[in-house]
């Protein structure tokens, strides 16, 4: 095993290889943060805990928390098929058992009442709230509910958000720019509905959006999106088209709209996204029109030569860090998967410069359209 600083993990529950997903030759940034190692000193300094002790982690990217308790088998709430996947692969390397953790997706039900719920904040303030309401079935007056998170990110809201869905709230003092907010479940409190997934109507049609809590512009149509509804591919036959990183799925869907023919792919590393996905097209085209829905790695899954287009509105950040590798290689992924003469379509606000990783990957790229925010381009596999 490797002991580099970078990729070793040093808590008091022992030292853990961790990487992170998706993997970059040079990778910047570590699998774990300065939130991680305080909630771990944390628990380590409690009265021992007993075995049978039963651990909820909400949110832990990739498998630092799991990884510290899996003597306890915990088990692990994530909206991120990648964080789950990167957990997967770090209990391997730690040559610990996969059955050590429960690995579960956001939108499961849980089931039991637990003794500590462990919750790494989110980027998404509604996915917290989410997670806080469907957790409430879980929780009793004697669990320990502990928020942590790097002080730049947790805002008032959060502490309101415990306060008004949980109960009262303390904090620790603030560590390597990380903290820890406690909370006590009042019984007294009401239990709240939980107000998603949300819905609005798709300007200029008839078609109801749904979008659950961690789903991408998830209140109105965000305006890259909107910009590319207006300039998709309209091809004639059968076709195989992808909405890579698809979010609740509007590219995929109204491209199926105007393709009669077309067979369309969704596929998101979040749980949310696709099933959102999937409830918007049933909902606007029915059942009975082809489609398939995947929560994977990009287009891991996909083969060789087996799309003609591919639709694209790239993320620029992964929870709380922003930067191009995902869009980079999906982009790279893309060149394989599609046929000869198959197409990339993508949008990105004008600074991303898109065009110069478009050029060094496919050799060529096309401005459909832009406008003073937003570039469409294009790629086509020669």
């Amino acid at each position: 095993m490797t002991t580099d600083s970078d990729t070793l993990l040093k808590v008091a529950q022992g030292e853990f290889v961790l990487e992170r997903l998706p993997k970059r030759s040079l990778e910047l940034l570590r699998a774990w943060d300065a939130a991680d190692e305080y909630l771990l000193s944390h628990l380590a300094e409690q009265t021992p805990l007993a075995l049978d002790t039963r651990i909820l982690i909400l949110n832990d990217s990739f498998g630092a928390l799991a990884l510290g308790l899996h003597a306890f088998k915990p088990q692990a709430v994530s909206d991120s098929y990648l964080s789950q996947q990167a957990t997967r692969l770090n209990l391997l390397a730690n040559n610990l058992p996969e059955a050590s953790i429960r690995l579960t997706n956001s939108l499961e039900v849980l089931e039991g009442t637990f003794d500590w719920v462990l919750i790494k904040a989110p980027k998404t303030l509604a996915l917290l709230e989410d997670q806080l309401i469907r957790i409430r079935q879980n929780i009793n007056p004697t669990t320990q509910v502990i928020v942590a998170g790097m002080v730049k990110t947790m805002t008032p809201n959060i502490w309101k958000l415990l306060e008004r869905l949980v109960g009262a709230t303390t904090t620790s003092l603030a560590r390597k720019k990380a903290r820890l907010i406690f909370a006590t479940l009042d019984p007294t409190l009401k239990v709240v509905e939980s107000p998603y997934p949300v819905c609005y109507q798709l300007e200029g049609s008839e078609h109801i959006i749904s979008n659950h809590a961690n789903v991408f512009s998830r209140d109105s149509l965000d305006i890259g999106t909107r910009f590319f509804l207006q300039h998709l591919p309209v091809t004639q036959g059968v076709v195989d088209v992808v909405d890579l990183g698809c979010g609740n799925g509007l590219l995929g869907l109204m491209t199926a709209e105007k393709n009669p023919d077309a067979i369309v792919h969704f596929v998101d590393e979040s749980f949310m996204a696709v099933a959102s996905a999937q409830d918007n097209y049933v909902r606007a085209l029915g059942a009975q029109r082809s489609a398939h829905f995947k929560v994977g790695d990009g287009l891991q899954d996909f083969a060789v030569n087996s799309a003609d287009f591919i639709l694209c509105n790239p993320p620029f950040h992964q929870q709380n860090v922003i930067g191009d590798q995902i869009a980079n290689s999906m982009i790279k992924a893309s060149k394989d998967v599609l046929r000869k003469g198959g197409e990339l379509w993508l949008v990105g606000n004008r600074h991303l410069n898109y065009q110069q990783t478009l050029k060094r990957i496919f050799g060529n790229y096309a401005l459909v359209a832009e406008n003073k925010k937003f570039l469409i381009l294009k790629a086509k596999r020669h």
